[in-house]
Formats: structure tokens, C-alpha cells, sequence
């Protein structure tokens, strides 16, 4: 990057560039200083210092916006898409909110770090309102998170700390827009609320930081809208849907035949010629009900992939209904003009290859009689409740890790603003809020809500209404941190430190240490669970904190760990939360693990380098024994 001084280097000045020169350089044509101006050596500091020299090169700087503007583009260039060529803009002040912008944005970062360190637990969480003051700064938006991108797309190895909350404040503030369009689509007239565009909005959601669009999606949704039409050319040349435009249809056929045998080609073209099939492998993986996630993958569930293939059916002028059907979702299919007769429909299977059944086949299907409301159609707010509460009994059927949390909290927040009165979904928000001990303000917001729908709730909500004012109460005054120091005689068995790149000598993990415990720490039945009595030293030796390869956290006996021989970076997503950098052989902890371990440190480097002399020692032994044969 260039320095403040680069412009006099340019120029050929070692100091200060003189009167004579600032004359002769005034006298060239303005197109000319601009390109000068415009050299990529130059950055925004050169051109403020340039600007200052007379008022020649001031209006030159900022006349025509040309040089502002070329700066601008050079340091962001993500941002060149939202700006129309053929419009002028006031670069200036663009360049200066956006630099703004950046120091704001990474104040912010900081100071989330030293405030939330120790409140956050391992599993690694949104820090639910402490984010309103990136929206409170006022900054457009796309500042904002191009801001943030930039922190992430940093060196990989460095800033582990400002990458690891820039990556919370993108999540909170994507899945904040993603709820304003949520509410607005609601807000639309039934007819103008489109399956795939709310199917879209919840994978935006749960996936904010993917690249997920309606247009994206929707492209590849007309290139298998085109397969099925050569397909169909081929049966019947006069088709109708043939006449239809790209990535819409004006047409509803009434002819029978004509549907079916779009409905005949769509199956062709979906299910044999792309492989799309339902997945019963791997039946509640989340990604089965991500949209962008079925199209890529050609596999799904019955409720995505009927959201795929009414989709290409309407823009094919063949209109199907989605049923909520109990247990596997369906779409139906008119045999007459209009009808409630629930014997006057084919009904759909997208999840078994676009199968059609009778109402009584449907029974079949899940091995169970129902009732006939169960094959009326939906609504399309009625799809997207199934949909997230397909996610949300994922989440909780979870293993209670971070990512089954996210997933339950995510589908938590769809489902309840689509349906905010919901009393059993607001209770068990309420609890998730609890256990996790986050957000206890937005807890006691929640209650009081149950309480107003439903009074017979008032056990359950003065329970956890007693306990999240004491959990406010302790946050009013909170502990100070644990400090342990290795000198200290009681920590005098403590083998490692914060930072090593571990092994582990039966299950053979690689893990670092971000804490540890002069003994085992756990309660008795977790020590009789994991059978800590049945090591040699049992639970009286040194446990150690590890984060691991697999994205797990654990806690460690000292005999089961040992030093990696070729440290590697641990891909675990709370690394940032504890260390700032990745030094190639070990990594730094960050200021809060520090004070922490304020000691550790140093006995890191110190290990680091007797396995270095160690390694060289056998390097050269290895050499000597090769040379030798």
C-alpha cells in the first residue's frame, strides 16, 4: 500500500516538493493531472496531501469527481455493482461515509470481543442485541457488510478475533433483512405469495452468509423449464407451454391430455434425464429443505421438492395445489374444471418420482385413514409453517450443539414471525433463551406475550420469569475472571498450555488448548460417565479445554494428550473467539484468553521451540544414518 509520502517518491521529491515543480506540474492539463492522479501507487492519503498543495490541484482533486471516484473503486471494488455508469455521484462524500463506516464498523468488532468474552459459552452464539448498534450507526446498509466481508476476507491466518465476531454481525444482520422481506411477502394478497420465493426466504434465513437468491435460483429453474419444453417439442410440436415466455406462463390449459403430457414430460426430464430423487438416506439432514441446497444436490424432501415441481409445472401452464398431507406432502392435481370432491383429483408424489395416486392410494402411502380435510389444498404461508416446522423439529431432535442450536433458534424465528401468536413455539423460544442464558430481556418480552394470549400458562412463565430476572440481577455484577498462573504451586503438575496443537493418544483427534483445570473439574457423574476412574491418574490430573478438528468442543486428561508433531490449523469455528492468529506452529491467544492465562504464553513459544530443536535433531540424525548407508 502506498505511504503518505508516495506522491513525492512518484514525483521524484525526497521531501517536500517544491514551489517550482507544484508550478509546472499546475500548467498541464487538467485530463492530464487526472490521470496522474488516477496512478494505482496513490492511495486516499496522497490524494487528501495533494489536494492541500494550492487551490490548482484542489479543484483538480475534487472538480469533476474523477480521481475520488477512481479511489473509490480501487479500495472497494465489490461495491462498483451498485452504482450506475451512465449517473455522477459525489465520490467524496461516498469514499468518506464508507471510510466512516470501516473505522465504526471495526470499533464495534472490537469491543464485542472484550465485552462478550467470557458471557458467550462455547457453543458459539449470536449475541442477540448487542448487535443493534451496528444498525444504530446509521450507515447504508452495504457499507456495512462490505465492511465486514472485507475483515473475512483478510489474511486467513491473522485477525482469527475480528473475523470471528464480523462473522456473528454479518449472520444478525443478513437474517435481519431476510425478516424484513419475510414480512413484507406476507403482507402480499394470497395469489401474489409465490411457493418458490417464500422457499427462498427461508433458506436465506438459515443460511445468511451462502449466496443465496431468488434470481439465481429462479435461472436454474428456466433451464429445466427449457429441457422439458425440448423434450415435450418432440411429443407434440403444437404443445401450447411451448408458446409460453421465459420464466413465465400466460397460460392454464383445460385440456386434460395437454397437462398430462407436460405432467409425462416433467417427470421424464426431472426424475430421468437430471437424477432429482427423494432422499431416504439421509432423510432429516437440513439441507434437504434448503432450496438452493435440492437444486444442487437433485435431492430433497417431499415438501422442497413439491415446491421444485409445481413451480415447473405452472411456468409449464399446468397449475398444482400443495396438500399438507400428514407425514409426506403432496400436490394435487384437477381432473375437472372446479371441484371439492376430493376423488376428482390426482394427487402428486414429487418425493417418489412424481407418482400419481388416488385419495385412497395417498392412504396407502403413509399406512394410515385420514380424514378428507387432510387433501384440501394450502395456502402458501401455510407451506412455509410446514416447511420451518420440518427444520424445527430437526433442530430439536439435535445433539445440542452449535449447530442444532442455531438450526432451533433460526426456525424458531421464521416460524413465529409467520405465526407470532403461537403459544407452544413461544414457550419453548422462551426456554432455549433460558437454558442458553442469552437475550434475558427478549425472555421476559416473550412471557409477558404468553401470558396475555394465555393466562393458563402462568405456572411455566413465573417459573423462568423468577429465574431470568436472577440471571439479570448476576449480569448486573458479574465475577471477575478466573486467573490462572502456571507458577502458582498448585498448577505445579500442569503439563501444556493455551495454543499447543494437541493429539490425542487414543481417539487420535487433533485439537488446541484453549483452557485448563489443575484436575478434573466435572461433576461425579460425568466422571462416572466417561469412566475417568479407569486412567491411570484418574481424575486427579490436569483436564485440559480442547477445541477439535470435528468442530467439537471436549475436556481432555493430560495422559491421553500429546503435542502434534506437524502442527495444522484447527478448523473449528469458535478458534477466533480464543486466539487472534494462526503462527504456523501454534496459535496466539487473543487479549481475553490472556488475561486469563497470563502466563501461558510465553511456555507456548517456549514448547514450540524445544519440538523445533527436537525435529532438527532428528532430521539431521536421519540425514547422518542416510548418508552413512
Amino acid at each position: 500500500m502506498a505511504t503518505p509520502c508516495s506522491v513525492e517518491r512518484a514525483w521524484g521529491a525526497n521531501s517536500v516538493i517544491s514551489e517550482t515543480y507544484i508550478k509546472r506540474l499546475t500548467d498541464l492539463p487538467t485530463e492530464l493531472l487526472e490521470y496522474i492522479l488516477c496512478f494505482p501507487i496513490l492511495n486516499h492519503i496522497d490524494i487528501s496531501n495533494v489536494s492541500c498543495c494550492c487551490k490548482r490541484l484542489h479543484d483538480v482533486c475534487h472538480g469533476s469527481g474523477k480521481v475520488w471516484g477512481h479511489q473509490y473503486k480501487l479500495r472497494w471494488p465489490r461495491l462498483q455493482k451498485l452504482y450506475r455508469q451512465n449517473e455522477s455521484y459525489d465520490w467524496l462524500k461516498e469514499f468518506k461515509t464508507r471510510h466512516m463506516v470501516c473505522l465504526q464498523i471495526q470499533r464495534t468488532v472490537v469491543s464485542i470481543s472484550k465485552r462478550f468474552f467470557a458471557e458467550v459459552p462455547c457453543i458459539g452464539q449470536v449475541l442477540g442485541d448487542s448487535f443493534a448498534e451496528i444498525e444504530s450507526l446509521g450507515a447504508p446498509e452495504h457499507f456495512c457488510e462490505d465492511e465486514l466481508l472485507s475483515i473475512l476476507n483478510s489474511d486467513r491466518r491473522k485477525r482469527l478475533t475480528l473475523k470471528y465476531y464480523a462473522k456473528k454481525i454479518l449472520y444478525f444482520l443478513r437474517q435481519q433483512k431476510v425478516l424484513r422481506s419475510l414480512k413484507a411477502f406476507l403482507e402480499r394478497p394470497p395469489e401474489e405469495q409465490l411457493a418458490l420465493e417464500g422457499a427462498v426466504l427461508v433458506d436465506q434465513y438459515c443460511n445468511p452468509l451462502a449466496d443465496v437468491t431468488l434470481e439465481s435460483i429462479s435461472v436454474q429453474i428456466d433451464d429445466i423449464t427449457d429441457k422439458v419444453k425440448k423434450y415435450l417439442r418432440v411429443k407434440n410440436a403444437s404443445h401450447p407451454s411451448l408458446r409460453t415466455g421465459q420464466g413465465r406462463s400466460d397460460i392454464h390449459m383445460e385440456d386434460l391430455e395437454l397437462q398430462r403430457q407436460v405432467i409425462c414430460a416433467l417427470n421424464a426430464v426431472l426424475y430421468d434425464q437430471l437424477q432429482y430423487k427423494g432422499n431416504e438416506c439421509d432423510y432429516y439432514n437440513p439441507l434437504n429443505s434448503y432450496i438452493h441446497q435440492v437444486v444442487l444436490r437433485r435431492t430433497g424432501i417431499p415438501i422442497s421438492l413439491s415446491v421444485l415441481y409445481m413451480t415447473l409445472a405452472r411456468k409449464l401452464g399446468v397449475l398444482l395445489e400443495p396438500v399438507n398431507f400428514p407425514n409426506h406432502f403432496l400436490l394435487r392435481w384437477c381432473q375437472r374444471q372446479t371441484s371439492d370432491d376430493i376423488y376428482d383429483y390426482i394427487y402428486v408424489d414429487a418425493f417418489g418420482k412424481g407418482k400419481q395416486l388416488t385419495a385412497r392410494e395417498c392412504e396407502y402411502l403413509i399406512r394410515q385413514q385420514v380424514t378428507a380435510e387432510y387433501y384440501g389444498s394450502i395456502s402458501t404461508t401455510e407451506l412455509l409453517l410446514r416447511m420451518v416446522g420440518n427444520l424445527l423439529n430437526i433442530g430439536k431432535r439435535g445433539e445440542g450443539n452449535e449447530k442444532s442450536y442455531q438450526l432451533l433458534r433460526d426456525s424458531l424465528d421464521l416460524y413465529l414471525t409467520i405465526d407470532p401468536d403461537n403459544v407452544q413455539y413461544l414457550l419453548l423460544q422462551a426456554r432455549l433463551y433460558f437454558h442458553l442464558g442469552i437475550w434475558p430481556e427478549k425472555v421476559l418480552d416473550i412471557l409477558q406475550h404468553i401470558q396475555a394470549l394465555d393466562p393458563s400458562q402462568h405456572g411455566a412463565v413465573g417459573y423462568l420469569v423468577q429465574h431470568t430476572l436472577e440471571h439479570i440481577q448476576h449480569k448486573r455484577h458479574p465475577m471477575e475472571p478466573d486467573v490462572k498462573r502456571r507458577s502458582a504451586p498448585e498448577h505445579s503438575q500442569v503439563q501444556y498450555s493455551v495454543g499447543l496443537i494437541m493429539k490425542h493418544k487414543r481417539s487420535g483427534y487433533n485439537c488446541v488448548i484453549y483452557g485448563w483445570d489443575p484436575k478434573c473439574m466435572m461433576s461425579q457423574e460425568w466422571i462416572t460417565t466417561m469412566r475417568v476412574h479407569q486412567l491411570t491418574s484418574g481424575a486427579n490430573q490436569p483436564f485440559y479445554n480442547v477445541l477439535v478438528q470435528d468442530g467439537t468442543c471436549r475436556y481432555a486428561a493430560q495422559e491421553n494428550l500429546e503435542p502434534h508433531s506437524a502442527p495444522l490449523e484447527i478448523a473449528h469455528p469458535e478458534v477466533g473467539r480464543y486466539f487472534s492468529e494462526f503462527a504456523g506452529t501454534h496459535y496466539v491467544s487473543n487479549e481475553e484468553l490472556q488475561t486469563r492465562y497470563p502466563e501461558d504464553m510465553v511456555e507456548t513459544q517456549s514448547t514450540v521451540q524445544e519440538l523445533y530443536e527436537v525435529s532438527i535433531k532428528k532430521e539431521k540424525l536421519k540425514m547422518s544414518s542416510q548418508l552413512f548407508l
